[in-house]
């Protein structure tokens, strides 16, 4: 059948199983929004910036595991996509970005809202296509999406040109392409293993590939049978529970105490699905040195990059493990594991419970449904959700690890919500929050259930911090210094906010804000306030190793 090029990308969105799109509409993709309108087979969210639909298609992958996709006009809706393609390009999330532009006759003559957005995309995307044919519309588009989800997964931009969109072509549907993962090499399988069965302190770090390729339960596995303690980083919070007597907390700066001294006494590291960046190797040139480190990475350029392994294979976690299981050994680290539970011990008591964030997050936790999403935007409070907040389930969790951004979280919490079907809890700061707080609109408009966190200091923790432990106290344009009524605003775009002041009040207010997001179906504003000194502990200072974890910031 014969279909204009906007219907066709529909068409094809609709076969590779997509429900969900987040976006702004504009003048060249008004064709797509009409084509869209008349399809009625996707659900599209209307955010209030484009940024804030990457955020949220982002999110929206994240807990489904499918590829999120968003729309944006050319020029600024374009280059406002940016800051959200390059937070999955950093955390290895699929994600589709579609954009319109100018016509092929006006191409290259500085038209309105014209943007090379494809050259300004080349360093953060898998890949990215401009589209001048209309016969070469859906090819591209499920090309797209095996990219985007295959291998090590990421975002990948289609433009497609208004002259594209118009024209009419063949279209004939057809079954997205099957991934199939590439074959383990079964030569490096053996010798893995009999590293991992001749260790007596082994260790094994978890990191966002795990969660990528929905190999939590084969992590436990091998866990289980080595006899094995476990670390996460950031990225892969929520593939071991918490509460397993084998989970050591997570690895990096602001890591357990326990997880620093496994390290720094373990014989061999097993990383799974990580990339040993700064925040996790610290000082790379001393990391693991001594010890036997295996490294599984489906990502080639991963291997050797940061740390030397002694054994690697490149390929699917997920794969691996299914194939390396049978491999390991069944057997008991008795002496190893009398070690970590004492490691844990001094890790719990010496847990700061004094701040007041600490109560809170454990007390939400609590109370949070039990499908919830925890989502953070990043800075402290997303540390010390990620060291009090237990996730003990994948695709649970949402954060930016790699590139760190400010503003993320009300659009992830947005896209979680309605790829998960159940509540966000959002934990963010002021200084994050004001960045994107336009997507509460957003929020309220489409009765996202949501629980926003606002951890209120009045300052930009974390810089805050940096500044205090490196540059002599000298706070330098991190005291925010504006008096917003945080609970006003909410109100003030149909939303709910309380104000929690004292600690007497922490379960009562966070039980209501609870009742109120899941019954009326609408974002709730808890506005925290906490000290401006709180600071996120156990760090270690950039460049340092795990024997040097400070627990207190008054040695400085």
């Amino acid at each position: 059948m014969k279909l204009k090029g906007a219907d066709i990308l529909i068409n094809c969105l609709v076969e590779q199983g997509v429900d969900t799109v987040f976006g702004y509409p504009g003048g060249t993709v008004l064709d797509i929004y009409d084509a869209l309108y008349k399809s009625g087979k996707i659900d599209h969210v209307l955010t209030a910036h484009e940024q804030g639909a990457a955020h949220a298609a982002d999110g929206y992958a994240r807990v489904t595991g499918k590829t999120g996709v968003c729309f944006a006009t050319s020029g600024p809706g374009a280059t406002n996509l940016v800051t959200g393609i390059a937070t999955a390009f950093m955390d290895s999330i699929p994600l589709v970005a579609i954009t319109g532009n100018v016509g092929i006759s006006l191409l290259g003559r500085d038209s309105f809202q014209e943007i090379d957005i494809v050259g300004i995309t080349i360093p953060i995307t898998k890949h990215n296509f401009i589209v001048k044919d209309v016969t070469e519309l859906a090819p591209t588009i499920r090309r797209a999406f095996k990219i985007a989800g295959s291998g090590r997964k990421g975002p990948v931009l289609i433009d497609i040109l208004k002259n594209v969109q118009i024209a009419e072509c063949e279209y004939t549907p057809e079954e997205p392409e099957k991934i199939i993962p590439e074959k383990v090499e079964q030569g490096k399988l053996k010798a893995i293993s009999e590293l991992i069965n001749a260790s007596k302190k082994p260790v094994i770090i978890a990191g966002g590939g795990v969660i990528a390729a929905d190999a939590a339960q084969l992590v436990h596995e091998l866990a289980q049978k080595a006899d094995c303690p476990v670390t996460y980083t950031l990225m892969g919070k929520g593939c071991i529970p918490e509460t397993d007597p084998l989970c050591l907390g997570m690895i990096g700066m602001h890591g357990t105490i326990a997880t620093a001294k496994a390290l720094s006494e373990a014989d061999t590291v097993i990383a799974l699905g990580t990339r040993f960046s700064d925040r996790v190797a610290l000082n790379r040139d001393k990391f693991a040195k001594g010890k036997t480190v295996i490294h599984v990475d489906i990502d080639a350029a991963e291997i050797d990059k940061n740390v030397t392994a002694t054994q690697h294979i490149m390929a699917d976690v997920g794969e691996t493990l299914k194939s390396l299981l049978p491999l390991i050994e069944e057997k008991q680290r008795k002496d190893w594991r009398v070690k970590v539970e004492a490691f844990k011990k001094e890790n719990a008591a010496k847990k700061n419970t004094s701040i007041r964030a600490f109560s809170i997050l454990k007390t939400a936790s609590a109370l949070a449904p039990e499908k919830s999403t925890l989502v953070t935007d990043v800075g402290q409070h997303q540390m010390w959700a990620a060291q009090n907040y237990p996730v003990n389930v994948p695709r649970r969790f949402c954060s930016s690890g790699g590139l760190g951004t400010m503003g993320y979280g009300m659009g992830a919490a947005i896209g979680a919500a309605f790829g998960s079907g159940n509540l966000s809890v959002l934990v963010t700061g002021d200084g994050c929050f004001r960045m994107n707080m336009n997507e509460m609109i957003t929020a309220v408009s489409r009765r996202v259930p949501m629980v926003i966190l606002l951890m209120d200091n009045g300052v930009l923790g974390m810089v805050r911090q940096w500044q205090k432990v490196f540059y002599s106290h000298r706070f330098s344009q991190t005291n925010l210094n504006q008096n917003i009524d945080y609970v006003k605003y909410a109100e003030s775009v149909g939303a709910r906010g309380i104000a929690l002041n004292k600690d007497d009040d922490v379960e009562k207010v966070l039980k209501t804000a609870f009742e109120t997001a899941e019954k009326e179906s609408i974002p709730v504003l808890v506005d925290c306030k906490i000290s401006e000194d709180d600071n996120v502990l156990p760090m270690i200072k950039p460049g340092q190793t795990y024997d040097k974890q400070l627990e207190t910031l008054e040695e400085n």
